[in-house]
């Protein structure tokens, strides 16, 4: 079988996203898509900025469990753009554009 490349292929996950998806490797895809489901799930999304969780829009509302990996993120973009998630408090949001950056920071 061909070695999965790009997005497909397997990467080595940090402590705390592996305790929170059960998994030491997994590709980036299958993260980002156990991330969704689990923010699905719990319904853990808002349509303002730190709003209530209301099940939908382009916010997503850290708890508890998902604090404990956005707040790993503190990266640039090539474009130059920060996200720092350092300071993040339970209740608060992060825009769902910024997932590839909490997915990066928390791969090896």
């Amino acid at each position: 079988m061909a070695e999965e490349k790009g997005l497909k292929k397997a990467v080595k996950l940090k402590a705390d996203l592996a305790k929170f998806l059960g998994a030491t490797e997994l590709p980036r895809t299958e993260i980002t898509k156990q991330l969704w489901t689990y923010i699905k799930a719990n319904k853990l999304q808002t349509k303002t900025e730190n709003g209530a969780a209301e099940n939908a829009g382009k916010y997503i509302v850290a708890d508890a469990k998902l604090l404990t990996i956005f707040k790993r993120t503190k990266s640039t973009s090539k474009s130059g753009k920060l996200t720092d998630l350092t300071n993040l408090k339970e209740g608060q949001t992060i825009d769902m554009m910024q997932m590839a950056a909490v997915v990066g920071a928390n791969i090896d």
